[in-house]
């Protein structure tokens, strides 16, 4: 049977971006260092387990059935923004270059993993589709296969017979990046991402 610690470690290890040194120090910062914390974050721990929960509407996290993107009257209610994860949606909002609603997928199709669309969150993007109050949808998923198949699916699925001004989020090189410096697919989607200039 493990330890305690080595239990600990292994539970923080699952979070992702975190391996085995990063668990490591955590729990050793956590236990050694800092114990007064404890409490706190458990608390914080059990207090969002028992009050964030998905927006009905779009998969956002929110205390309330309607997140506050949703229920802002002074979002543009004509334009979505297909993101895969809350994480994307968080950083597209920081940008502050987007004004109109989300939908969040909580993940993109990959038959090698086993995820299939009934994975998805798709049951509640159907019913925004069929409002009729949607003119632009904004495709904001990873560049990769998966990403492209999932894009193409939804578009499949809704869009296909619509008059709907369908768009996916350009890629390329990130500010400051230099050009000898760049991968091919990097330099590739930079090409094709190309827009005017003014």
């Amino acid at each position: 049977m493990a330890s305690a610690l080595e239990s600990l470690i292994q539970a923080i290890k699952k979070l992702p971006g975190l391996g085995n040194r990063s668990a490591e120090r955590i729990a050793i910062h956590l236990l050694a260092e800092r114990r007064e914390k404890i409490p706190m974050l458990v608390e914080s721990l059990k207090l969002a387990e028992q009050k964030i929960r998905r927006c009905d509407i779009c998969g956002n996290l929110s205390e309330h059935n309607i997140c506050d993107i949703c229920s802002d009257p002074a979002r543009e209610s004509g334009q979505l923004c297909i993101v895969e994860s809350v994480s994307d949606l968080l950083a597209l909002e920081k940008s502050g270059a987007w004004r109109g609603r989300y939908h969040v997928l909580n993940g993109k199709l990959s038959p090698i993993k086993g995820i299939g669309p009934e994975h998805l969150n798709l049951a509640s993007l159907e019913p925004r589709f069929a409002e009729g109050t949607i003119r632009e949808v904004l495709f904001a998923l990873p560049n990769d296969i998966e990403g492209e198949a999932t894009c193409h699916y939804i578009q499949e699925q809704w869009l296909q017979d619509s008059d709907l001004t369908v768009s996916r989020i350009g890629f390329g090189l990130p500010s400051g990046g230099d050009i000898p410096y760049a991968d091919v697919t990097t330099l590739r989607n930079a090409l094709e991402s190309r827009k005017g200039f003014q």
